[in-house]
């Protein structure tokens, strides 16, 4: 019988790889048919900051010097639960600085809540919410390219989330890869084939209507994949602007990589609980594609866990020295078969490098240690699984300082 189970895992798994591997085929080819508008919307732009002293001064200085008219967007920087000089720093530009002081509701999807209520009662109402995180920097285009979305219909708008520093580390360069990887044959793709796209926790925009009628209520680890959840749920579906680029700034270090995304699988797993089912269920009911591939991608957190395990007891199986007790599948499959599938994937993030106009031979060769980033996900998900009851919100420290122009002259 486990051996039954495992087998069935293993096809379980091998279907996911296929499917995924097939949607990302519809992203080589970018799609350009951005309709213009010209300026209309209003904006607030909120920045989530949490004792952000050292970094949201340079991108409160960016979003002043937005491409967009001054009078249609209002900047408010959310300083939640600061213990540093972050608010007198943002009123320092003349930006309104929103001081949230709460030690039991920890993290940003209490403090987007909460400010979403603070800006309800506000004189004035915009059109649109526009978020980031205070260590990011924008395209001078990013209100431009909203604007055009939501003059087209659209509710919620995620922007091209790309690195700020992928150069200042393996980690930072592996961070850089599988960002690029996931824009294109991951987020472009579902674009592309008018299928819901997945919210990245910053460079974030919703309709206003739309807000206040839902309500804001992610307040998880992982409050930008639960808010996507909610959205198809209710049939809305987020989608991708590939032109309105945000940089955010990524951990130096392996360890602090390690406990930025162990918040992430922990937070994925509470989503993956909560909805899985239900959107199973209504893409069966309701014969939806769009909900099944988002109740595929909720327990994707699952998948890693159980494919860890079963490796891992495949393995096992296989250096005791007796005859093995567990069967793999790839025993019965030809040889070119797993040749085919190991050689797709490896050259699947060469071919998304070369799609983004990267031409720096050192982040090609930053292609060898991110094999030992993306193996790190294993472990760490395995981790979060065993832990997934913690519901405390971890910090990322930010200590180095770059504006736009220095990030995309280095592009250049």
């Amino acid at each position: 019988m486990v051996n039954t189970i495992i087998i069935m895992f293993q096809i379980f798994l091998a279907f996911v790889g296929v499917y995924q591997f097939s949607i990302s085929l519809f992203g080589i080819v970018r799609k350009r048919k951005e309709v213009k508008h010209a300026p209309q919307k209003s904006f607030a732009v909120l920045v989530a900051a949490h004792n952000e002293a050292q970094v949201v001064g340079a991108l409160v200085e960016n979003l002043k010097k937005l491409d967009y008219p001054k009078e249609l967007y209002d900047i408010f920087v959310i300083c939640d639960n600061c213990t540093d000089n972050t608010a007198e720093i943002v009123r320092s530009y003349g930006v309104q600085a929103c001081e949230r002081k709460n030690p039991h509701l920890r993290g940003k999807g209490h403090a987007i809540e909460w400010m979403l209520k603070e800006l309800w009662a506000m004189p004035r109402q915009y059109d649109a919410i526009v978020m980031f995180d205070a260590d990011n920097l924008v395209g001078n285009d990013f209100l431009i390219h909203m604007n055009n979305d939501l003059c087209e219909g659209h509710k919620v708008i995620q922007g091209y989330l790309d690195t700020k520093n992928p150069t200042d580390s393996w980690v930072t360069a592996s961070y850089a890869i599988t960002y690029w990887y996931c824009n294109r044959l991951w987020q472009l793709s579902r674009r592309n084939l008018n299928m819901a796209n997945y919210l990245g926790g910053t460079g974030m925009c919703f309709d206003t209507a739309l807000i206040k009628e839902m309500g804001w209520g992610a307040t998880s680890l992982v409050e930008d994949l639960e808010f996507s959840m909610r959205c198809v749920k209710r049939g809305i579906h987020p989608v991708l602007n590939y032109d309105a680029k945000v940089y955010d700034e990524k951990p130096l270090s392996f360890k602090a990589s390690s406990r930025q995304r162990l918040r992430w699988m922990q937070g994925h797993f509470t989503v993956a609980r909560s909805y899985f089912f239900p959107l199973l269920w209504a893409s069966i009911k309701e014969r939806s594609f769009v909900k099944f591939d988002a109740a595929l991608y909720s327990i994707s957190v699952y998948n890693t866990f159980i494919g860890f395990l079963v490796t891992a007891l495949l393995w096992m199986d296989n250096i005791i020295p007796a005859e093995n007790a567990f069967s793999s599948i790839y025993y019965y499959l030809p040889y070119w078969v797993a040749g085919v599938a190991i050689l797709a994937t490896v050259l699947m993030f060469p071919l998304v490098m070369m799609l983004e106009g990267i031409r720096s031979w050192k982040m090609y060769a930053h292609l060898i240690s991110m094999v030992f980033f993306q193996l790190s996900w294993l472990p760490i998900t395995c981790y979060a699984f065993f832990t997934q009851n913690n519901k405390q919100w971890s910090h990322t420290q930010h200590t180095r300082v770059l504006r736009l122009e220095e990030v995309q002259s280095k592009q250049v």
